[in-house]
């Protein structure tokens, strides 16, 4: 859509792009079809829904739905779908995002759906599903996504094309799929239904052939259905028919099923006119649509057609090596949508699914040929019903490589002329141009392919075959190139009385060895050739002697090391004989080397050393050329490619810790050789890295204490140890030699680093002793692995040995500055740290006494002194001191420490006097105090008829009080706690007398009236109220009862009773019942239930309680 706009003038819809002056035009007759109603009717559970919108391609669009929490007892889950089922949660990135906000005054849910720079591909039907436990709700809404505005000058342009184009307008029918079914041939059915995007097309045929011409006349029916109608995806579609009585019942029916109305099925009646709307079509609704009026009915046929499918991504370019697996991969606007896939034009179908695979993932579609071929280049096309796309697929031969390249010749006539190349691959098969022309085989020319070597032979070289020669491989972009050139030399003549100046004639091992000798002589002499004292006859099959006029010709075939030597070629005649000799070398390739040695190695490199070959082929080594390979790995790795010069060479980039071996091949003018025999297995390990924070740990006269921590980068091998060594600050600081042990510590020279202890130490610290005191000494520490020491980690600067004074000081924690209360059987466990060098001695004293080591326990380090007591006791109350000293030095520190226990009950609680409602008490306090201040007292009262207490004063602080608002004619007891910082007394202090609240006025004699029944049923006055807490403060849940005789209440949590709970506490006080729940946290929400039971009946009352999460902003409600 990008760049392409399209506009509705009258019935026309024209197409216009801004980058071409082309304006396409098309008519359309609309049916009776609309866009979709944006307004949906509420279900319940959303107070705000989604609503359809339009968006410009590239800008933003949110679509919000609100959600009301009030009357749900679990949190709204909510999910965004496009399309049937494709969930937008797992969708959530750069341009789509899913926000959720809730709003606790409202207890309303915000969900929202940001779609950012909206692309075409976005367009489409949308759903939003809430839910709630038990309760559920959904929601449909489109966005519509439109190109980028025009410019003026074209929207100008635009509206002039539009004016003279809707002169000329010619009305024109939409496509009707039903139609276009009922008139095409069945071998067309395929592919009417992949372009109009038919799913069922079986279904859809089956359909069709059911449908019947229906008789237009009806008592019912004055307009009946026509017999098909279609509808676009996401529109609306309206079915009308003409009724004879417009009051008469009609029922619509959907494949015989009875169509109630809603939201999405609207009926309605205009006169004698009955219409059904479809709002929203989906596929669902592709289906058989029936009218019922009594008896009769009339039917049609919907079919409900999918928008058609674009691509959004298209196929790309491609090219491939030969034998390599291929992808074409594409994408296209919806899920599960058939495509077509073609070759050059050609369908590719199921029945070549041995060659071709087909992969469907979501809107991906992918076309992969596990092995390609030569065969496979070419155009592919992939097909929807909306678009295509095309690409490209290139492949391309193995690279090939040359192992000897084609040289220049240089022959004389009468030469062979001999061409040879070596390629990497045996099968390549190459044609031989000469001038550009090919070459063709004749009496004189050959051409020869034997394993990787092929050769271009020219026997009897004439001046027409000087040229340049090329050789092709087939399938492969490149060429080798050589030139032959023609030359007739000067014969050489050589003198009857003596011999030419020494030369060397060098031949190739393997090439032909051709000696031309030009003779004279009469009568014709005889040719004798030589080599030592053997004469060289025709006998062995590789060597040839003939003799022409003014000739003698020496060949040999194939030459070999043992063909080299002095030859001699002797002429005689009955006038006499000469003689001449002549020195052929043969060179060859060198043998291979030796297998190298691994001399060292590194973290991810090794050196490898060799020897050069035993025999070096007869020219000088030019270099060598290393490979390398994973021992558990067949492949060798080429490390140069041009020729190494010297015997030793470093090899880099390898993996730490994996086995490798090596091998070298040595090259000189002809060629490499054949491979060494591999190196031993080697693996690369590199040292450590220096250990780090090297520093001092403690000193005296004759020692030191050194601690380090282990190095940062250890590599693949094990750490093996430690090495320390030292040296006077005068030193020069020689390097001594890497062995990890040494003689026993010894006083250091001036000039070397010295081992302090033999061996090697795991520990990262070390105590070196017997050291010259005042002697200014420096220190390192090096780690070893199996590759030898690391660099090494010293300290900043030289050190003095000499004893370290450091006066004793305790440090008292600031909580322990005031008296420690604990209570009685707690534990107390005091750390007190210290300093003070050497180690000080530590003494504890409680109230200048020892303490007693089977109650408390005293354990010293070198940094503090820690004090233990188990269990305390009051007996352990007291002031404790801590004392260190060294030699004459000493510090003290004292620390109080308070054990508190419950107090005693009061004494002698009397009644002092009555007056009216009110009672006088007086009480003395407890002999025991509990080891602490008494905070008050607890007052309680009782009726002697029932003694039930009620508590009138809760912390009291006085030793006397007035309990007023008694009850006339009741006879009360008291009783007293006392209350101290641990809790109340174990046993109060009862009166011992009682009070009688006297009656008092005229006295009232009650009437003789028949005893009443006073027993009630339980009924909850106050309800239980939901509560929201926050975790780690205690809340309480009350309501309160009444019913007589006292009903008997039980708690449930989740209709489980909770009354054995330790964690929950259950109150009841003159009717009002209360539950405190302890510290609740996320697992204590829930609905509470509390039951009152009695013999006359029962009653319950619940809440709901909800656990929120704690905030700094978040208040708790109680």
């Amino acid at each position: 859509m990008s760049g392409i706009f399209y506009f509705k003038h009258m019935s026309s819809i024209f197409c216009f792009n801004p980058h071409s002056p082309l304006l396409c035009h098309a008519l359309f007759i609309f049916p009776e079809i609309q866009d979709p109603d944006k307004k949906t009717d509420l279900t319940g559970l959303f107070t705000e829904k989604p609503l359809s919108g339009e968006v410009t391609v590239g800008e933003n669009i949110t679509f919000v739905a609100k959600v009301n929490a009030v009357s749900l007892l679990k949190k709204p889950t909510i999910k965004w779908f496009k399309g049937k089922w494709m969930d937008l949660a797992s969708k959530s990135g750069k341009h789509l995002q899913l926000k959720e906000t809730y709003d606790r005054h409202t207890k309303v849910y915000t969900f929202e759906m940001l779609v950012i720079a909206a692309k075409p591909s976005f367009a489409g039907a949308y759903r939003c599903e809430v839910s709630s436990r038990d309760k559920f709700d959904s929601c449909n809404f489109d966005l519509t996504v439109h190109g980028r505005c025009p410019t003026h000058n074209a929207m100008r342009k635009v509206i002039l094309l539009i004016n003279i184009t809707s002169k000329s307008q010619v009305n024109e029918s939409a496509e009707d799929v039903w139609d276009i079914l009922q008139k095409a041939p069945a071998t067309e059915y395929e592919k009417i239904a992949f372009q109009y995007g038919i799913t069922d097309l079986r279904g859809m045929l089956k359909r069709l052939k059911k449908m019947k011409k229906e008789d237009r006349k009806s008592k019912a029916f004055l307009k009946k259905l026509d017999p098909a109608y279609q509808v676009e995806k996401g529109h609306k579609i309206t079915l009308c028919v003409q009724m004879a009585n417009e009051d008469i019942d009609v029922k619509w029916h959907k494949n015989g099923q009875l169509i109630r109305p809603t939201g999405r099925y609207i009926f309605e009646s205009v006169g004698n006119k009955q219409y059904l709307t479809i709002n929203n079509c989906s596929l669902s609704d592709d289906a058989t649509y029936s009218c019922l009026v009594g008896d009769e009915k009339c039917a049609t046929e919907l079919f409900v057609k999918e928008p058609p499918v674009t691509i959004t991504k298209n196929l790309e370019d491609q090219m491939v090596m030969k034998g390599e697996r291929v992808e074409l991969e594409c994408e296209v606007s919806e899920e599960g949508t058939p495509v077509k896939w073609e070759k050059d034009g050609m369908e590719l179908t199921r029945n070549e699914s041995f060659k071709y695979r087909f992969k469907k993932d979501g809107r991906k579609h992918t076309l992969i040929i596990n092995e390609a071929t030569k065969e496979d280049c070419g155009h592919y096309t992939v097909k929807t019903s909306g678009g295509e796309s095309m690409a490209e697929l290139m492949v391309s031969e193995k690279e090939l490589e040359v192992y000897q390249t084609i040289a220049d010749l240089t022959v004389k006539p009468m030469d062979e002329a001999v061409f040879k190349c070596e390629v990497s691959d045996e099968t390549v098969k190459g044609t031989w141009y000469k001038n550009g022309v090919k070459v063709k085989i004749d009496s004189r020319t050959n051409i020869t392919h034997v394993g990787r070597i092929h050769k271009l032979t020219i026997d009897d070289v004439k001046p027409e075959d000087e040229g340049d020669y090329t050789f092709v491989p087939d399938g492969y972009a490149f060429n080798l190139s050589a030139k032959l050139n023609y030359l007739d030399p000067p014969k050489i003549h050589l003198d009857c009385m003596g011999r030419t100046s020494d030369s060397t004639i060098v031949v190739v091992a393997g090439n032909r060895l051709r000696l031309d000798v030009p003779i004279t002589g009469d009568p014709a002499p005889t040719v004798v050739w030589t080599k030592g004292e053997k004469v060289m006859t025709n006998g062995d099959g590789r060597i040839h002697v003939q003799s022409s006029m003014g000739h003698c010709i020496f060949t040999i075939e194939g030459t070999e090391k043992v063909d080299e030597g002095m030859y001699s070629v002797i002429v005689r005649n009955s006038a006499g004989e000469d003689k001449a000799d002549i020195n052929v070398k043969v060179v060859d390739v060198p043998d291979p080397p030796a297998a190298p040695r691994i001399i060292s190695v590194g973290a991810d490199s090794c050196v490898a050393q060799w020897d050069p070959p035993k025999f070096d082929g007869g020219n000088p080594i030019i270099g060598y050329v290393l490979e390398r390979k994973k021992k558990k790995s067949y492949r060798w790795m080429r490390l140069n490619f041009d020729p190494y010069p010297d015997m030793t060479y470093e090899a880099k980039r390898m993996i730490e810790g994996v086995e490798y071996e090596m091998r070298v091949y040595a090259v000189n003018a002809i060629g490499m050789s054949r491979h060494s025999v591999a190196s031993q297995p080697f693996i690369p390990v590199g040292p450590t890295s220096e250990p780090v924070g090297l520093c001092v740990d403690d000193m005296c006269d004759t020692s030191i204490s050194l601690k380090w921590r282990a190095p940062e980068h250890l590599g693949s091998a094990e750490l093996e140890g430690y090495g320390v060594e030292y040296l006077k600050e005068d030193g020069l600081g020689t390097e001594p030699s890497d062995v990890k042990c040494s003689t026993d510590c010894l006083l250091p020279k001036a000039d070397e680093w010295v081992p302090a202890f033999k061996g090697l130490t795991k520990k990262t610290s070390v105590v070196i002793r017997d050291l010259p005191t005042g002697e200014k000494m420096q220190f390192r520490v090096r780690a070893y692995n199996m590759a030898g020491p690391s660099s090494p980690a010293s300290l900043t600067q030289a050190v003095t040995i000499s004893k370290i004074m450091q006066k004793p000081k305790i440090w008292i924690p600031r909580n322990l500055r005031q008296t420690l209360i604990k209570k009685v059987e707690e534990t107390i466990n005091l750390v007190i740290p210290f300093q003070g060098k050497p180690r000080p001695v530590i003494t504890w004293t409680k109230d200048g006494e020892p303490l007693n080591p089977k109650q408390v326990s005293i354990r010293n380090s070198d940094n503090d002194s820690i004090l233990f007591i188990r269990n305390s006791d009051r007996k352990d109350s007291g002031k404790y001191e801590v004392k260190l000293q060294i030699e004459n030095l000493e510090d003290t520190a004292s620390i109080s420490i308070q054990i508190v226990d419950l107090p005693g009950s009061p004494e002698k609680l009397k009644i002092i006097d009555i007056w009216g409602f009110n009672v006088a008490l007086e009480w003395k306090p407890p002999k025991d105090n509990g080891n602490c201040e008494i905070a008050g007292y607890m007052v309680q009262k009782a009726d002697k008829k029932n003694m039930e207490w009620y508590t009138v004063y809760e912390l009291y602080r006085r030793t006397n009080c007035v309990v007023s608002d008694l009850i006339m004619g009741n006879e009360y007891m008291f009783r007293v706690y006392s209350v101290n910082m641990v809790g109340l007394s174990l046993e109060p202090c009862f009166s011992a007398d009682t009070a009688y609240i006297q009656k008092t006025g005229v006295e009232y004699k009650l009437p003789a009236y028949k005893e009443l029944v006073v027993s009630e049923a339980p009924k909850f006055t106050h309800p239980l109220v939901n509560r929201s807490v926050i975790a780690g403060y205690n809340t309480t849940l009350s309501c309160s009862v009444r019913g007589f005789p006292k009903p008997k209440v039980t708690w449930y949590k989740n209709k489980m009773d909770i009354s054995n709970e330790a964690k929950y506490r259950m109150l009841s006080k003159h009717g009002v019942l209360t539950l405190e729940i302890r510290k609740p946290c996320l697992f204590d929400g829930g609905v509470y239930m509390c039951k009152a039971v009695n013999a006359s009946g029962e009653d319950k009352v619940e809440c709901k309680l909800e656990h929120l999460n704690s905030t700094p902003n978040q208040l708790l409600i109680l």
